[in-house]
């Protein structure tokens, strides 16, 4: 058993800096890689702390460390319930892990859930992207976007300045949720800042919005280091938890969770609007959330490593398991290589790339009977020449 870190701060803004340290080139990430040693470790355990522990989100930070987020959870149930936010910081690229820190909690009927996370590069603020419900969830949701009401699903985001190590709490359901809509979340996981083109340095979260009964896509978005917030416009229906992903032209390819395929689509605006939405037969789904990355999100845009992209997600059409990486060599076109993380039950995944070249691997292993971490090389198949 752990013992429990509350982390709170007063609130003050960022000053934007250069990001202290560059992270290592593809191919010395790749070359590192080959002498990683497979290895996983229980964040969380049901039963242990808290009754269940559900929905990982995982980034690394400015400084290297690895930051990894989860649900605590009286039951099994979604919002409205008296949920906690727990984080878990890694100073060794994953090895070692410090005791749990609550991010947010409240008494009942108070709960936050879904955690996603994203760092600024520039300021090196780290955001903790979630909703916060009291009365209703996401399917329960009253319209409108008064951030006092208790029927409404509320869009919150949390900030960490000394590397997620403590926290203060913004509420930003009025700046993105348009009154006619219903619910409203951020897509747990992690977000993204780009990197090219006209919007470098935008920060980018997905959500899930509920419209007319629907369920819907979009992408929040900030220009100025998360101080203020606007959401883009829908794409759907059938959309679900989703993640956008930055291409080597400076597209946006946004991938969402669906059956028995995932869905796809593009967006030439940083996330502003999306186009062709449709369905992604190479990527079997039993309509649950899933990760895409870059490979190699430091290159340039003309070296072959930055057409690569990682993938994970539960392969099968119709049931939670055989939790699989997928490598792309040509931006999602197509996806030759495949790795099993795990062969058994799984849920909810997310990756991210290491300080030190590995991969982590943050989901939820069996019938949600804990979150693991696993370290691993990252899959080299395709050609750097």
């Amino acid at each position: 058993m752990f013992p429990i870190i509350f982390g709170c701060a007063p609130w003050r803004a960022p000053a934007a800096s250069a990001t202290a340290a560059t992270a290592a080139t593809a191919a010395t990430a790749a070359t590192a890689a080959t002498a990683v040693e497979p290895f996983r470790t229980d964040l969380a355990v049901s039963g242990e702390g808290a009754p269940h522990y559900r929905i990982p989100a995982l980034i690394v930070t400015t400084a290297g460390t690895v930051l990894a987020a989860y649900d605590a959870r009286p039951t099994l149930n979604d919002l409205p319930s008296n949920i906690s936010l727990v984080l878990r910081r890694s100073t060794d690229n994953g090895r070692t892990w410090g005791v749990p820190i609550i991010v947010r909690r409240d008494t009942a009927p108070n709960g936050y859930g879904d955690p996603s996370l994203l760092v600024d590069r520039s300021t090196k603020r780290i955001f903790l992207f979630h909703a916060a419900g009291v009365l209703q969830g996401f399917f329960g949701s009253h319209s409108g976007n008064d951030e006092a009401n208790p029927n409404i699903l509320q869009a919150d985001v949390s900030f960490s300045d000394d590397d997620g190590l403590t926290w203060r709490h913004r509420r930003i359901t009025n700046q993105i949720k348009r009154p006619a809509w219903g619910g409203l979340f951020a897509s747990s996981g992690a977000g993204i800042q780009l990197k090219r083109g006209a919007h470098a340095g935008r920060l980018v979260q997905q959500y899930v919005i509920r419209i007319n009964g629907a369920v819907w896509a979009a992408s929040a978005f900030s220009d100025d280091h998360g101080d203020s917030w606007r959401m883009g416009t829908p794409i759907g229906p059938g959309a679900d938890e989703n993640k956008a992903v930055e291409l080597a032209d400076g597209r946006l390819m946004l991938n969402s969770r669906a059956k028995p395929v995932r869905k796809i689509a593009w967006s030439n605006d940083g996330g502003e609007s999306w186009t062709d939405w449709r369905d992604e037969p190479q990527l079997t789904d039993p309509a649950n959330n899933g990760a895409i990355i870059r490979y190699a999100p430091d290159g340039t845009p003309t070296a072959r490593q930055s057409h690569w992209l990682l993938f994970s997600n539960t392969e099968h059409p119709s049931e939670r398991r055989n939790l699989a990486l997928k490598l792309s060599c040509d931006d999602g076109i197509t996806w030759p290589v495949r790795t099993v993380v795990d062969a058994g039950t799984a849920a909810y995944s997310t990756i991210a790339i290491l300080r030190d070249g590995a991969l982590g691997v943050l989901y939820e292993r069996g019938d949600y009977a804990a979150i693991t971490f696993v370290r691993q090389p990252l899959p080299r198949a395709c050609p750097t020449s």
